[in-house]
């Protein structure tokens, strides 16, 4: 199963995955305070929030009902919330989703790779 594009469901989610390890890398070693502080660390780990929901737009209704453990819609409404800067962007939440989401969601996301 493809979307419009014609690219396999599948490579999106090796996408995701990666881009989730980048926000990881990107954000090693460092706190709140530094993060925020960081200029190119901040701008590139936000980019890769908004790429993993952009790549989770792409994982058909059909994929995503088979996996309920994935947040989908969070995070598609993260991806939104950043890319458009509704009202500005907390940072505690960043971090938030940074230290405790992105964890659990690569380990769901590698989970899935797996099963296929």
């Amino acid at each position: 199963m493809s979307d419009t594009s014609g690219r396999e469901w599948r490579f999106y989610i090796d996408d995701m995955i990666d881009f989730a390890e980048k926000v990881l890398v990107y954000t090693d070693g460092l706190d709140l305070d530094s993060f925020v502080e960081s200029g190119l660390n901040y701008d590139a780990t936000l980019r890769n929030i908004e790429l993993i929901g952009e790549a989770a737009t792409h994982i058909p209704a059909e994929i995503r009902a088979d996996h309920p453990e994935v947040p989908w819609r969070m995070i598609i409404a993260t991806r939104n919330r950043v890319i458009h800067g509704y009202l500005g962007i907390d940072n505690d939440i960043l971090w938030s989703i940074i230290c405790d989401e992105i964890p659990a969601l690569l380990s769901l996301l590698k989970s899935i790779k797996e099963k296929q």
